[in-house]
């Protein structure tokens, strides 16, 4: 982590997760394996799942799997979908409101060593969509509840400046639509992605 890095705070998170969805465009995933090895994914696809949306886990009442959705801002909500794909969420909100982002695809900066040889399209499509950035980073289950602070394996670092001031001068932008993969409350304009990214789950 580089001096100039900055760690997204909790208050940061602790706001309705149609604000918080597209701020998240341009910040990093940081993840570190026990062996050392750090996998960084900018934030390129996301998500938002609110209090009162059918699509939303937390739509119907509080349960073992969805209670993580429940907790304080930044940690995380890790949950299972097929039987064999996981994708990985940020809380947000207050706690006791069940609101997550859903982090839909990375950017990596580098593939994971064992797959350092791939073709670079492939390389740049590691991560192109929830179940595949949770793969590829190793996240199941057992990351469910935990805080993304500087003390976990997995953390949240804001937009770099460079990434900041590209946004509001306008080379870089982002799209807002109706979210994919879900049967209910698709009308809802809530996924955001940046334009002409091959990183993006579907372009």
């Amino acid at each position: 982590m580089s001096a100039n890095t900055q760690i997204v705070e909790s208050f940061w998170l602790a706001r309705p997760s149609t604000s918080v969805a597209p701020d998240l465009l341009g910040c990093t995933l940081v993840r570190q394996f026990p062996d050392g090895e750090t996998i960084r994914g900018m934030i390129v696809e996301t998500e938002a799942y609110a209090p009162g949306d059918p699509a939303c886990h937390a739509y119907r009442q509080r349960t073992l799997r969805n209670q993580a959705m429940f907790g304080a801002a930044g940690i995380s909500y890790v949950y299972l979908i097929y039987g064999m794909y996981h994708c990985f969420n940020v809380v947000t909100d207050a706690e006791g409101v069940a609101s997550a982002v859903l982090i839909r695809a990375l950017q990596l900066d580098a593939p994971p060593k064992g797959l350092a040889g791939i073709p670079e399209k492939k390389q740049l499509r590691l991560a192109a969509g929830p179940g595949k950035l949770c793969k590829v980073l190793e996240i199941d289950r057992t990351f469910s509840g935990f805080p993304l602070d500087a003390s976990q394996p997995l953390r949240l670092e804001h937009r770099s400046e460079q990434f900041q001031q590209a946004v509001e001068e306008g080379t870089i932008n982002f799209v807002q639509t109706t979210r994919i993969g879900i049967t209910k409350g698709i009308d809802l304009p809530w996924r955001w992605y940046m334009g002409n990214c091959t990183a993006v789950s579907q372009l």
